[in-house]
């Protein structure tokens, strides 16, 4: 969840620096590069994607290590990053083919001048992204006048400034503190700031504050978070065939997870660096996408469980907050025709 936090907010960093202390999720301490279970030296002409810490894109580590990239025959070189930023801005420079993002982060790249396209529906957050509060917060009102730490412009800030909306709060009525996930979970846990807006794995860490308690989720504002493959454009041009087989493994992964469940958990809750306990706990709070789900999602709509509204919706967010000066064309943004060929495909004997 969800942050997952788009490129031009890396100023941000050097406010934060200050506020960097020792508490860290352990997976932020694995390191980016060629993932585990993968060759040091990629295959040529391999799909370069990139994945990061959240639970609705552990899936691909399973892919990586049961084979079924290779038996879909396509040759992937995964790429974890320790920093979710990191691979945003990884994808926008064109180091990577692909990558595991919010649709938010996907509409704040394009308005910076990314050419990029979304043809899968991994999840939803369904609670995985959480306003969690110190002891002695007992209602979203009672952020008035607090400090709230979160990631600017990404959709925990999103979700924040919902749940705030929705109880009559303005920005204006907190004190916001601009934080990398990882440090906004850690500020928390020392005691710097009141409140925080985090996603799992990052949720686990600042709920170890003595006292502390989740006000609201994702959970409380279906599809306001969704998470994606995204690819760049000139990828897809290029190679549909293989955007078509990164398509299909991920449906595969989802039905290998299905029928090896103990050993699939083992593999993601050692990816995200927590416990297999604390890794099942998180279950609830994802929703992954079948092909129908998939389907339904790219169509036009009026809620934000359409896709075409949700990218409206998060381009205007991005605008109200001063975060994005253009508005772009959240139209070409979706592919949906490699989720329909699959489905057509599902369906044969």
């Amino acid at each position: 969840m969800q942050v997952r936090s788009p490129l031009s907010y890396v100023v941000l960093f050097g406010v934060t620096l200050s506020l960097m202390i020792g508490c860290s999720n352990p997976a932020s301490q694995m390191k980016t590069g060629t993932e585990q279970g993968a060759s040091s030296t990629p295959v040529t002409g391999s799909v370069r994607l990139g994945f990061s810490a959240w639970p609705g894109w552990f899936p691909w580590q399973v892919a990586q290590e049961e084979g079924i990239f290779q038996k879909n025959n396509v040759p992937v070189d995964l790429k974890w990053f320790d920093g979710y930023l990191e691979s945003i801005s990884t994808l926008t420079a064109g180091q990577i083919d692909a990558n595991s993002q919010t649709l938010g982060d996907t509409v704040s790249s394009i308005a910076g001048g990314a050419d990029q396209v979304v043809v899968l529906v991994n999840d939803n957050s369904t609670g995985n992204d959480k306003i969690i509060v110190r002891d002695g917060i007992k209602s979203i009102t009672d952020l008035k006048g607090k400090k709230v730490a979160a990631e600017e412009g990404t959709v925990d800030h999103f979700l924040l400034l919902l749940g705030m909306k929705k109880a009559g709060l303005s920005p204006k009525d907190i004190q916001f503190v601009p934080l990398e996930t990882g440090k906004a979970a850690a500020a928390f846990v020392s005691g710097k700031v009141d409140a925080v807006a985090v996603f799992a794995p990052f949720t686990t860490q600042a709920l170890k504050l003595k006292g502390s308690k989740e006000l609201f989720s994702s959970k409380d504002f279906p599809g306001s978070i969704s998470d994606h493959l995204v690819f760049t454009r000139k990828f897809v041009a290029e190679n549909p065939e293989k955007v078509q087989a990164m398509v299909e493994s991920w449906f595969a992964t989802l039905d290998y997870i299905k029928s090896n469940p103990s050993k699939s958990n083992e593999i993601m809750a050692k990816r995200a660096g927590v416990s297999l306990d604390e890794y099942k706990a998180y279950a609830d709070g994802t929703k992954i996408f079948t092909v129908e789900e998939n389907i339904k999602a790219f169509q036009p709509g009026s809620t934000m469980t359409s896709l075409p509204f949700a990218a409206k919706e998060m381009s205007k967010f991005l605008n109200d907050v001063g975060l994005a000066k253009t508005t772009p064309d959240t139209s070409k943004i979706f592919d949906d025709r490699f989720v329909k060929a699959y489905a057509q495909k599902a369906k044969k004997p």
